[in-house]
């Protein structure tokens, strides 16, 4: 693909050291385009670190979105990294926009910048997370929308659903709705209201799910609400940590065994969220990203593009209305 992947070098917690360094990986490691947006200056310096003046192209944008902001100040914003680059995007100049930038920030920029697909009432994150059976499990919506109405949960599932068929490559994926318990009828008012909504979809609703099957295989997709979505995929990378450190100092499993397992739920390795029901592809990487993380989400953003994912999404949408 000749368009680039846009990158918010100023994004993250430490950028834009760390995210100038993992694009020039995402160049020269995996021959992925790349652009770099913010402050010129301070790119380049660290460009100039890697050896990389003049082999990436670098668009000024004076003003950095705090990590602390929540969305409405970010697109009230100027020039900030965050709307040059979804601009830029919408104007066809990048093939993705990646960003370790507030969640909060992102998602408000890219519904302003890049634009809601025909039809969607809402983005939502989709993340894949490693199951025990060896597959994974995606998880929607992982904290772009904390507050969302049952139609809207009731979307995310299709969302979910069709990024588990076109990028797992699941054929006729199960999804199951996040509750407080498997039988009928458990949840709170907006949980059981989605669970009314989702057999009449066409995907193919398993039922209730509670939180110890999100890792366990138990269905393909996990749909829920952004609050409790980003606490579950927080604790999930949280007790992964915790538990590995208590069997390395029991010694129950060497090294290797349990550097194998982190790997598996590392953001490095899965790089980002994709923020989907846009018109333009956007990943979402965690705020702590380090270069490594960088360049897997923009390794990520290029393949989704390359392989068509907005339209594809946006097709598998248009066959069933929410209502």
């Amino acid at each position: 693909m000749s368009e680039p992947v846009v990158v918010d070098a100023m994004g993250g917690d430490h950028g834009p050291a760390e995210t100038v360094g993992g694009a020039v990986m995402a160049r020269r490691e995996h021959g992925v385009p790349v652009v770099l947006v913010g402050r010129a200056g301070e790119i380049r310096v660290e460009l100039a670190r890697h050896g990389a003046v003049g082999e990436i192209d670098v668009v000024h944008a004076e003003e950095v979105v705090p990590m602390g902001e929540r969305g409405a100040g970010a697109v009230a914003s100027g020039a900030s990294s965050l709307k040059v680059g979804c601009e830029l995007l919408r104007q066809g100049a990048g093939s993705a926009f990646v960003s370790a930038g507030s969640t909060g920030a992102v998602v408000a920029c890219a519904i302003r910048g890049v634009g809601r697909a025909p039809a969607v009432l809402r983005p939502a994150l989709a993340i894949a997370l490693p199951s025990v059976t060896g597959g994974a499990t995606v998880l929607i919506d992982a904290g772009a929308t904390a507050d969302p109405t049952p139609e809207m949960i009731a979307q995310f599932a299709l969302l979910g659903a069709s990024y588990a068929q076109l990028v797992l490559g699941v054929s006729d994926p199960s999804v199951g709705l996040l509750s407080i318990g498997s039988e009928p009828g458990k949840g709170n008012r907006l949980t059981r209201r989605v669970e009314e909504l989702l057999p009449g979809l066409p995907l193919r609703f398993h039922g209730n799910v509670e939180g110890h099957d999100v890792l366990a295989g138990t269905v393909d997709v996990i749909v829920t609400d952004g609050f409790t979505g980003n606490i579950v995929l927080k604790n999930v990378e949280g007790s992964v940590r915790a538990v590995l450190t208590l069997v390395a100092r029991s010694g129950a499993a060497g090294p290797e065994a349990l550097r194998g397992v982190a790997r598996r739920y590392d953001p490095e390795t899965h790089g980002g969220a994709a923020l989907l029901g846009l018109s333009g592809t956007v990943v979402v990487a965690h705020g702590s990203s380090r270069a490594a993380t960088i360049t897997r989400a923009c390794v990520v953003a290029h393949d989704l593009a390359g392989g068509g994912i907005v339209a594809r999404v946006r097709d598998h949408l248009a066959a069933e209305p929410v209502t």
